[in-house]
């Protein structure tokens, strides 16, 4: 896997899972959320320009943050695959389980995380050699759901996406459940009324950093 990319999730456990159709603005939040202490950013697969602006967002990540492990989200078919790796995505996450993904991730050496909700989805993500499973949607399933299966999957790390809560509570009910990491999407980018700039976002990003490594 490239530079080791499950070592440093579970190094830099806080992930932003991000989409926006303006270059410009994906590079700005790129590096409000790098400010604020971010190494692994997840830019999604959500729009008509997601392709163009991963792109650049991959030249951006080059020339300014080499240590930046930047994935691509919601890919749903081996071809989505294909293309993404081909442009140089880190990983690969998907909201669903399939082989043919699979297949192709191990062959490329990269790491693919795929998105589950029940156990029967859990073990089959195993069973295909993922090491890391998405637990999605992570408000829906809530940490009272990793609780109770994560016993039957000692061998499995586990991050739930979608909906998790950006409050301090929410956050130790998911590490104390065993996760080991975190997905933030809107809850994160919500901009403060009045604020201007990307300031609050890299206090966000530093705030959220420091709970999730209990600091």
């Amino acid at each position: 896997m490239k530079t080791n990319t499950l070592t440093h999730i579970q190094q830099y456990p806080v992930i932003p899972v991000y989409y926006h159709e303006d270059a410009e603005e994906c590079k700005a939040i790129v590096k409000a959320c790098y400010e604020g202490g971010i190494r692994v950013f997840e830019f999604t697969n959500r729009g008509s320009n997601a392709a163009v602006n991963f792109k650049i967002l991959l030249q951006y990540r080059d020339e300014n943050f080499p240590d930046l492990q930047l994935g691509i989200g919601t890919i749903k078919n081996v071809i989505q695959a294909e293309q993404y790796l081909d442009l140089g995505a880190d990983f690969l996450v998907s909201p669903i389980v399939k082989e043919d993904i699979s297949k192709l991730a191990l062959a490329k050496g990269t790491l693919w995380i795929p998105g589950c909700m029940t156990p029967t989805e859990i073990n089959l993500a195993e069973e295909l050699g993922a090491p890391l499973v998405k637990l999605f949607p992570g408000d829906t399933l809530g940490p009272g759901f990793l609780k109770a299966i994560k016993p039957l999957f000692p061998g499995l790390k586990f991050m739930p996406t979608g909906g998790v809560d950006v409050t301090k509570e929410n956050i130790d009910n998911w590490l104390n459940a065993g996760v080991s990491a975190l997905g933030f999407g809107s809850k994160l980018f919500l901009k403060p009324a009045g604020a201007s700039g990307y300031d609050w976002l890299t206090e966000s990003c530093h705030l959220l950093v420091n709970m999730v490594n209990r600091k």
